[in-house]
């Protein structure tokens, strides 16, 4: 199964205590990248999670976010810090007496200095917070994968439709290139009798020509490893997995095998034929940039 780089994948577990959302997504990337952040008194969170992505993924830029909504747990204790307050009062007030400030202290005001009150929460539960965040990333990455196998389908269809193209442009270089030697031997005779007007033309001569061109206009070779290439490029894509790698390299290869047929080429359609089959292979490299 071929899939796509990019994808999303959201899943939510509300309980008594707690609501835990996992969001996934990734981007295209030369390599695999996996960054996963929790809230901070949480980190130890991220890894098991973390793990769980790379076990399903070879491939692009993955962001997970791990976030815990504590809205229905039991209502903290807040407390008063005596200590820390009287300490405040006294400092401020020895403050006021000795540079004859005016005491203007509100409760609004003190209660905004650090510490003055204390805040304790129930204990968290790790393992059962830890087991809530894995199930939840489990459905999340289950999600993420659909999306990124249905994308991944799409492309690989239409992967294959071009390669049928790059096939069909590929025969049709195939079947011009042993015309152009034909012709070019008929228009060197023509050539050679309208500068001889008359006189016996040297056949050998002509065939002697006439095979040099064939031998420097041959593009034999670069067609069958086009036809080697499509063959692999089509293994790859029906066969699936982390095909992405493989796949540009193989890209460069069918550009390497156009360049030298457009290079080689002296022939307007041959020409032509060359710049459809480079615009078939851009396209396939730009699709193939999105395979995992």
């Amino acid at each position: 199964m071929i899939a796509s780089m990019t994808g999303y994948g959201r899943a939510e577990r509300a309980g008594a205590q707690r609501t835990v959302t996992i969001e996934i997504r990734s981007v295209n990337h030369r390599y695999y990248d996996c960054s996963v952040r929790a809230p901070r008194l949480f980190t130890y969170l991220e890894e098991a999670v973390r793990a769980r992505v790379q076990k399903a993924v070879t491939r692009g830029k993955v962001d997970v976010y791990i976030m815990l909504d504590f809205a229905g747990a039991e209502t903290p204790d807040i407390a008063l810090n005596v200590p820390v307050l009287e300490g405040y009062l006294s400092a401020l007030r020895g403050m006021a007496d000795r540079y004859g400030l005016r005491e203007d202290l509100s409760v609004m005001a003190l209660a905004r200095l650090p510490e003055v009150f204390s805040v304790r929460r129930a204990e968290v539960d790790a393992e059962a917070l830890l087991a809530e965040v894995t199930a939840a990333a489990d459905e999340a990455l289950a999600v993420f994968l659909e999306m990124r196998a249905r994308e991944g389908a799409r492309l690989a269809e239409d992967m294959l439709a071009r390669l049928d193209a790059v096939e069909a442009l590929t025969a049709g270089i195939e079947a011009r290139a042993p015309r152009t030697v034909a012709e070019y031997h008929a228009r060197l005779e023509a050539r050679m009798q309208e500068v001889l007007h008359g006189v016996g033309v040297d056949e050998n001569r002509i065939l002697a020509e006439a095979a040099l061109y064939a031998d420097r206009v041959a593009v034999n070779e670069e067609i069958v490893r086009l036809h080697s290439h499509i063959a692999q490029a089509r293994a790859l894509l029906h066969g699936g997995g982390g095909v992405g790698r493989k796949l540009d390299f193989l890209i460069q290869e069918f550009n390497r095998e156009a360049n030298t047929i457009g290079s080689k080429g002296n022939d307007t359609e041959i020409a032509r034929l060359v710049v459809d089959l480079k615009s078939e292979i851009e396209k396939i490299r730009e699709q193939a940039q999105n395979i995992e």
